[in-house]
């Protein structure tokens, strides 16, 4: 009867600081789209794609001349990741690539549910600083090759970013050269000279060997397990709570989505609540 008791209290104390947490959560959001607002004078731009493109072609060539991403592959990622800039995440945190917070990063958050709920996502000053932060989001290790590719190389871009990892849809690559071709987005691609791509190349290696050593603190996003998310198990099992991913469970055990999916036959994304799952 005692230990019922302390369960119950146990469970309701989780459900009471979840409750908390999601208020604070929603209390930031509604200061940081106040400010957004103020900041627009209560108007926002409404983008079609086409508007889009035009609206920041510019900040993606800049990008593209000073590490390699070809505009191109910047363009159809933010116009894929943003919606064409009509997300909340682009429209009040100036976020239009759907990159997270970081143990180093000290500016403003936006929180809303992702891998897991209230994931916590960074707030920019405005969209270039966004565009300029996705650029160095690339600049590690397990993207490095793909700085050796021609910087109007969209094609193998786009295979390249699905082979490192950047999205666990397999469609993506796909996804990226039909909105490239779609809306001609390599005609602001350039090519370069043999001399400016060895340059480019020594300035940017130079940049992503200088990352390596603090990778984890500079691009590993702040992760913390759902609340009562259990160990794993002597067998090498971990049981599915509420608010769990393929994602958040293959990072939280250094795993693929795809390994996580060999190791128990899984064939879709798909997971159940109190599902037990191999994760070694």
């Amino acid at each position: 009867m005692r230990l019922s008791i302390r369960l119950i209290f146990l469970l309701v104390s989780v459900v009471f600081f979840s409750a908390c947490k999601t208020r604070k959560f929603a209390q930031n959001n509604k200061q940081i789209e106040k400010q957004a607002s103020k900041n627009n004078n209560n108007t926002f731009k409404s983008y079609n794609t086409l508007s889009y493109i035009d609206e920041f072609k510019a900040v993606a060539i800049e990008e593209m001349n000073a590490s390699g991403i070809p505009a191109s592959i910047t363009l159809a990622q933010g116009i894929l990741e943003s919606g064409s800039g009509n997300s909340d995440l682009a429209k009040y945190a100036n976020n239009h690539f759907g990159i997270k917070c970081t143990s180093d990063w000290k500016g403003k958050n936006y929180f809303r549910d992702d891998d897991q709920k209230n994931d916590c996502f960074r707030v920019y000053k405005d969209a270039r600083e966004s565009f300029r932060d996705h650029s160095e989001f690339l600049k590690r290790k397990r993207y490095s090759f793909l700085f050796q590719l021609d910087k109007n190389d969209y094609k193998s871009w786009a295979q390249g970013l699905k082979t490192a990892g950047y999205a666990t849809n397999p469609r993506y690559p796909d996804m990226l050269i039909n909105t490239i071709e779609k809306y001609r987005l390599d005609q602001y691609d350039q090519s370069e000279t043999e001399k400016q791509k060895l340059v480019r190349e020594d300035r940017v290696f130079t940049q992503i060997n200088a990352n390596i050593p603090v990778e984890n603190k500079k691009f590993k996003p702040v992760e913390t397990p759902p609340a009562g998310a259990k160990p794993i198990l002597a067998d090498g099992t971990y049981t599915v709570v509420k608010g769990d991913t393929l994602y958040n469970i293959s990072k939280r055990f250094n795993l693929t989505v795809d390994q996580l999916k060999v190791l128990n036959n899984i064939a879709d994304d798909g997971i159940k609540l109190g599902q037990v799952i191999k994760v070694k």
